[in-house]
């Protein structure tokens, strides 16, 4: 890797506005050093989109040579965003297609219409909860009452997780995810959910039924099956995305209107769509600041810069949403009538685009102004200067959000 100096990403998340800047200033394709370990990371879109359809750049491991090296071990709090087991996730080519297609099947167009319903349904039932912890006049957390259980309950509908298993899961997460976690102890997590997801598999393989668990399992006629490590990773891997991102598009799409009270005026009175809100959220603020991590499996030279055969490659899709070239000068500013703001690829691009990006755009699409019809006084309990991420490198995840319900 060149000499140049590594940009240190900050594992407690302290400025994320004021790194994401640096990041994008530092150029399209930059050094960066995440807990001790160097890689390479992407900000600028065009170069995104240019390397996320390389297929000289892998999910596997293998082609790490910091890891075959033994630089890198399991002992790296990371390690378990990269070396998850076997998934959609973690391979290429046709095998990534075959592992994929259960999935794409379940989340078509019009299977996805099918869900609003239920996904109505839930929300119903969690604005209630949420009328009744805010009732007269008390703060109430509106990621842990409204915009965490939403999505845990709809892919847990999807999957066929048990709804009294949910505490659980978020909870392991939680700790999986934050930082401030022992390694050790995040090796046990990981182990528990493997043995957790991979009873339920073959519990369904034993009484299967409709849910995508049951689909994974039974492989269409002349298709090869699936063996029970790729449906578990697989399993684990939609759930822990599936939920994750949507909470993160809701919270971050309610605080950007709360704090741009004209803008909020402009969609509840009908004059912008709901839509164009998620796709500017989405760009400016989105569920994922920094996606780990491919591998070059030979030099790839990106302008006058060559990425090394063995080089990790972070994908910075904050910084990527805040691309000047793209956006505009003012990119940094929330505006729901941008024009470019449907170019946004916080999801992803390419093979490995995120496979649940139409249902957390339809939760979003109906959990948000569905929020806003039955609370429209809704406000921030505190200054938005208060409010912070949690430890948590990968997605954008912030500890909570205090609002009242109504004006006092």
């Amino acid at each position: 890797m060149s000499k140049q100096c590594p940009l240190v990403i900050d594992p407690m998340i302290g400025d994320l506005a004021g790194e994401t800047t640096r990041l994008r200033d530092e150029g399209p394709l930059t050094r960066i050093e995440l807990l001790g370990v160097p890689a390479w990371t992407v900000t600028d879109h065009q170069i995104a989109r240019q390397l996320l359809v390389d297929p000289r750049l892998v999910k596997d491991i293998g082609s790490w040579s910091l890891w075959n090296s033994g630089t890198v071990t399991r002992e790296w709090p990371l390690i378990g965003m990269i070396d998850a087991g076997r998934s959609m996730f973690t391979v290429d080519g046709p095998e990534h297609r075959r592992l994929r297609i259960k999935t794409t099947q379940a989340l078509t167009p019009r299977r996805l219409e099918a869900l609003r319903p239920m996904i109505e349904r839930f929300t119903i039932e969690l604005l209630d909860d949420l009328a009744a912890a805010g009732s007269g006049g008390e703060i109430v957390d509106l990621k842990a009452v409204f915009a965490y259980p939403l999505p845990m309950r709809v892919i847990s509908e999807l999957m066929g997780v048990d709804r009294a298993d949910h505490p659980m899961l978020l909870e392991r997460w939680k700790a999986f995810f934050s930082l401030l976690t022992p390694q050790q102890e995040r090796l046990r997590i990981i182990e528990e959910m493997v043995g957790y997801f991979t009873a339920m598999v073959r519990e369904r393989v034993a009484h299967p039924t409709d849910d995508l668990t049951s689909a994974f399992i039974q492989a269409d006629e002349g298709g090869e099956p699936l063996t029970e490590e790729e449906i578990e990773g697989n399993l684990r891997a939609l759930i822990a995305a599936g939920h994750e991102t949507t909470v993160s598009l809701i919270i971050s799409a309610v605080r950007a209107l709360l704090t741009h009270p004209d803008q909020l005026k402009q969609v509840r009175s009908g004059e912008i769509e709901w839509k164009q809100v998620i796709e500017e959220t989405l760009r400016w603020d989105g569920p994922v600041i920094h996606l780990l991590m491919r591998f070059a499996t030979e030099d790839i030279a990106v302008d006058d810069t060559v990425i090394e055969k063995g080089e990790g490659v972070v994908m910075s899709y904050r910084a990527i949403g805040r691309d000047l070239a793209v956006h505009g000068a003012d990119a940094d500013d929330f505006d729901i009538t941008r024009p470019t703001a449907h170019r946004n690829i916080s999801f992803g691009y390419g093979p490995h685009i995120c496979p649940g990006a139409a249902l957390a755009r339809l939760e979003a699409a109906i959990a948000l102004p569905a929020l806003f019809e039955r609370f429209p006084d809704l406000d921030l309990a505190v200054p938005v200067e208060e409010l912070h991420n949690l430890p948590v490198l990968t997605q954008n995840d912030v500890a909570g959000l205090p609002v009242r319900l109504a004006a006092v």
